[in-house]
């Protein structure tokens, strides 16, 4: 992937920023300029606002990987899913944090931040999304429009084993 693609992407990769019609409500990821589910696209022109993905969801569908495509040959095995967000956008990402024979349909996931690749030695680091399971009081409830990411206070009452 070149630098300016990469540059290009880094709001959808780094945010989960997607778009959402006014008219019907339907999110969408990555944005789009008009609302395909609309009647007639053309009035959706200037109708989709920007929209943050929470990155909460549940794993819809997943393969594990045993041939790896270059440059992941030291990951295998691996779990790609298709991952249904709250919102409704279907995604697909890599599953963390987790052992492949664990993973499930309908596991709980969220939205985190990673390192994917790195273009040679001395080249750039490629950072994006990957989930990885979370906790049923972790999942937030879906946005109902434009939103800003919502920080959550680390807890305190936990005990360390």
């Amino acid at each position: 992937m070149s630098i300016a693609r990469f540059w290009r992407e880094t709001p959808r990769r780094y945010n989960l920023g997607g778009s959402n019609c006014t008219i019907c409500g339907t999110v969408y990821f990555p944005p789009r300029a008009v609302c395909p589910t609309c009647p007639h696209h053309r009035q959706t022109l200037e109708k989709m606002v920007p929209f943050q993905l929470s990155g909460d969801g549940e794993v819809f569908s997943f393969t594990v990987v045993h041939d790896a495509a270059e440059g992941f040959e030291m990951q295998v095995p691996y779990v790609m899913a298709l991952v249904k967000t709250v919102e409704g956008p279907v995604l697909t990402g890599q599953v963390v944090d987790i052992s492949p024979g664990e993973v499930q349909i309908g596991l709980k996931v969220r939205a985190t931040f990673r390192k994917l690749r790195e273009e040679g030695k001395a080249g750039v680091i490629h950072y994006g999304y990957k989930f990885s399971p979370a906790l049923e009081s972790d999942v937030r409830p879906p946005s109902r429009g434009p939103t800003v990411p919502v920080e959550t206070a680390a807890p305190t009452d936990r005990v360390s084993a």
